[in-house]
């Protein structure tokens, strides 16, 4: 491993939260696809397990940032065991309507109850931010962590899959149950490293995406999830059409890998000035790099552009959640963290649904229309959003934190 990625684990205890979180977050990338590949299997039904999938992924846009703001208020701990809990009892309910196939109804229940699973991620950034907050540090914090995403992506998939079609239907998901269960309360067990809660002293009314910053990026990571979300579909059905849909799996690797090399070496970079020049760059890549799609011939090809496309995403992600950090209060940031993976999310639901209508109605080679589309979508909004990236809160709210805080000033110049 490079030294800077060395460097930031030599603060004790970030192994073990680090560890935790990849664990808990390995449901992000299973439990969608794991409830698809269930309920295909056991009723052949390819709209209900869709319908199903989007269910599960609404209602997490809806109540993760909701945790969050609890979280912020009253601590990793307190509520993050209660919350997991719940999500588990909602994914035990959705595996035993589908096995002893009672009314659809019982299972858009159950699915809407699972979006209490926290948002994991945001709860590892934030550890990392307490430590390390006005460092370079937490540049290279953010990419290791960006990476352990893109890895999740990769993997995740295939173990869901591969265990509900070898083993048994319902074993994606509840694999997934059982990522989420040992990596939050293995967390939440460290509470060395847990942030300080800020208390209600120190929140302001509303919502942390009363930041006009954080609604930039919200709206503008809503369209860039509505990419992630068509490419998916749109692999799959090329893939199938053209003979090999087996391979649609190792081609969507593909493009992960590619996030995860750029997010790997972007860490070992140093930035100065302001991230909001880079983050709206990223932003235009992401968006050029959809143009090769429109072209594609075959499988190899397709996978090529998709690894030149995944090189983008992870030093955009990275460069959002620095900028989070700088248009959220401190009181607020888990919150504001969640929100961006909100905007994700119900992208992500969009695309996918806008991919499935465009395959049905013109063919699988129309269906990478919608991603280049959202690409433009994302730039346009970047672009118009730009002028509020530019100016960060000027109140920091808490500072009643752990860790080497070391003001606003410093922080604009060395986080990038």
């Amino acid at each position: 491993m490079p030294s800077p990625y060395r460097a930031i684990f030599a603060a004790p205890g970030t192994k073990k939260f680090s560890t935790a979180g990849f664990l808990g977050r390995m449901p992000l990338s299973m439990m969608g696809i794991g409830i698809v590949t269930m309920v295909s299997q056991l009723t052949g039904r390819y709209g209900l397990a869709g319908a199903l999938s989007a269910t599960v992924a609404l209602s997490a846009a809806a109540i993760g940032p909701q945790i969050s703001r609890l979280v912020d208020r009253y601590g990793q701990r307190r509520v993050l065991r209660p919350a997991t809990l719940a999500s588990l009892a909602a994914v035990t309910g959705l595996l035993l309507c589908a096995k002893y196939e009672l009314p659809d109804f019982t299972l858009f229940v159950f699915a809407a109850l699972v979006g209490c699973v926290p948002s994991v991620g945001s709860m590892i950034r934030s550890r990392w931010a307490v430590l390390y907050r006005g460092t370079p540090q937490l540049h290279t914090a953010y990419s290791f962590e960006s990476v352990v995403d893109e890895i999740c992506f990769i993997f995740g998939p295939i173990i869901s899959i591969g265990l509900s079609t070898a083993w048994f239907p319902e074993a994606g998901p509840l694999m997934a149950g059982v990522f989420l269960a040992v990596g939050v309360f293995w967390l939440t067990s460290q509470r060395a490293t847990e942030p300080v809660p800020q208390g209600r002293e120190h929140h302001t009314k509303g919502s942390a995406l009363r930041s006009g910053g954080l609604q930039v990026l919200v709206a503008t990571f809503a369209a860039t999830g509505a990419i992630f979300g068509s490419i998916d579909v749109v692999t799959v059905a090329y893939a199938e059409d053209q003979g090999h849909k087996a391979a649609a799996s190792l081609v969507l690797a593909v493009y992960a890998l590619g996030s995860c090399v750029a997010g790997a070496a972007f860490g070992l970079l140093r930035f100065k000035g302001a991230p909001a020049p880079r983050w709206l760059l990223g932003v235009c890549a992401m968006a050029v790099s959809m143009i090769p799609l429109q072209l594609v011939g075959n499988l190899p090809f397709l996978a090529v552009a998709l690894f030149i496309a995944g090189l983008s995403i992870a030093p955009t992600m990275i460069t959002t959640m620095a900028l989070v950090e700088l248009h959220v209060p401190r009181a607020k940031l888990t919150e504001g963290m969640t929100w961006v993976s909100t905007g994700l999310m119900v992208g992500v639901a969009l695309g996918s649904s806008a991919a499935g209508w465009v395959i049905d109605a013109a063919g699988s080679d129309a269906g990478y229309a919608v991603p280049g589309l959202s690409g433009a979508v994302a730039v346009t909004v970047g672009f118009l959003g730009y002028r509020r990236l530019k100016k960060p809160v000027s109140q920091r709210g808490g500072t009643h934190e752990h860790g080497n805080g070391h003001g606003q000033r410093e922080e604009q110049s060395n986080v990038a």
